[in-house]
C-alpha cells in the first residue's frame, strides 16, 4: 500500500510539509507568481472566482487580489482586476460566513449571480429528474449546480476577457471530491498539490479569520442535507488523507477506501478519451 501512496502523491503533486513560516511565505510567494505568469501567458488582465465562503475559495481569492495588487503595482498595467463571484442557489444556508470570506479577501469587484431559476430551468427541459428518487434527484441537480455556477463564472470571464480559477487542491483531487465540467473547469488552480491543512496554513498567513480556517468544509450541493460535511461523504477524515498523501501510515481501512476512490474517480482527472 505504500507503494501506492507514493505514485498517487506523485501523480497528484504533492507539496512537502511547510518547514515553518519562512516555508509557507515562500509557498504563498510562488503561488502568487504561478497566477501572475498565467495572466500574462495569456494576455487576460482579469481573474474570475466563485467565493462559497469556505477556506479553499478564500485562500485561493486572497492570493488572487495579492496577485493583481503586486502587477499593477508593479507597474505592469491598471487593468489588471480580481472579481469575486458569488453564486448562491436561492439564500445560501450559511451567507453570513461568504460574506466574511468577501470583506476578508477585498476583491476589486464583487458581483452576485444566484443560480436558482437556471438550474431549475434546465432540470425541467431535460424532464429527466422526474422519476428519480429524492436522494438521487438531490445528486443530480447538485451536480448541476456546480455546473450552473461554472457557466456563469466563465460568462462573466468571457465578457471581461478573464480567467476563471478554480480551488481544487490534493486532498479533493485524491477523492474525485468535484463535479466534472462543473467545479473541477477552470483555466488554472492554484492551490494544486496542497493537503487540507496546508489550505488552511496558506489561509490563515494570508490573513483569513480563524473561523474560516477551521470552518467544517462542504460542498452544499445538496437540498436534503444543507451544509452536509465532506468529511462524510469521503467516509474518512481530512486528516486521514492527509497523512495518506504525505506518505504516514494510516490505518488499512482508510487506506483502502483512498485508494479504491482514486481509482473510481479517475475518469475525473483525465482528458477526454481519443479514439
Amino acid at each position: 500500500m505504500h507503494s501506492r501512496q507514493l505514485e498517487i502523491a506523485a501523480a497528484l503533486k504533492i507539496c512537502p510539509p511547510f518547514d515553518g513560516k519562512g516555508a509557507i511565505q515562500a509557498e504563498i510567494d510562488h503561488r502568487v507568481r504561478f497566477i501572475q505568469q498565467c495572466l500574462r501567458d495569456s494576455g487576460m488582465k482579469t481573474l474570475v472566482l466563485g467565493i462559497s465562503g469556505g477556506i479553499d475559495s478564500t485562500t485561493t481569492g486572497l492570493l488572487a487580489q495579492k496577485a493583481v495588487e503586486a502587477m499593477r503595482a508593479a507597474g505592469e498595467g491598471d487593468d489588471y482586476r480580481f472579481l469575486a463571484v458569488r453564486l448562491p442557489y436561492d439564500v445560501q444556508h450559511d451567507e453570513e460566513e461568504a460574506q466574511l470570506a468577501i470583506d476578508t479577501i477585498k476583491p476589486d469587484e464583487c458581483h452576485t449571480v444566484n443560480i436558482k431559476a437556471a438550474v431549475q430551468a434546465v432540470a425541467a427541459a431535460t424532464g429527466e429528474l422526474e422519476g428519480l428518487t429524492p436522494a438521487m434527484r438531490d445528486f443530480v441537480l447538485g451536480n448541476t449546480k456546480a455546473r450552473v455556477r461554472m457557466v456563469a463564472q466563465y460568462t462573466i470571464a468571457n465578457a471581461r476577457q478573464g480567467l476563471v480559477i478554480g480551488t481544487d487542491h490534493g486532498a479533493e483531487a485524491v477523492m474525485g471530491f468535484f463535479t466534472k465540467f462543473g467545479d473541477g473547469a477552470c483555466d488554472l488552480t492554484p492551490l494544486t498539490g496542497l493537503v487540507k491543512d496546508q489550505v488552511r496554513q496558506l489561509g490563515a498567513a494570508l490573513g483569513a479569520p480563524e473561523s474560516l480556517v477551521h470552518k467544517v468544509p462542504t460542498a452544499d450541493l445538496e437540498e436534503l442535507h444543507p451544509g452536509k460535511p465532506d468529511e462524510l461523504a469521503h467516509g474518512v477524515t481530512y486528516r486521514d488523507i492527509d497523512a495518506f498523501l504525505l506518505g504516514h501510515e494510516v490505518d488499512d481501512e482508510v487506506a483502502g477506501i483512498i485508494v479504491q476512490t482514486y481509482d473510481k474517480t479517475a475518469h475525473k482527472r483525465a482528458l477526454p478519451r481519443e479514439p
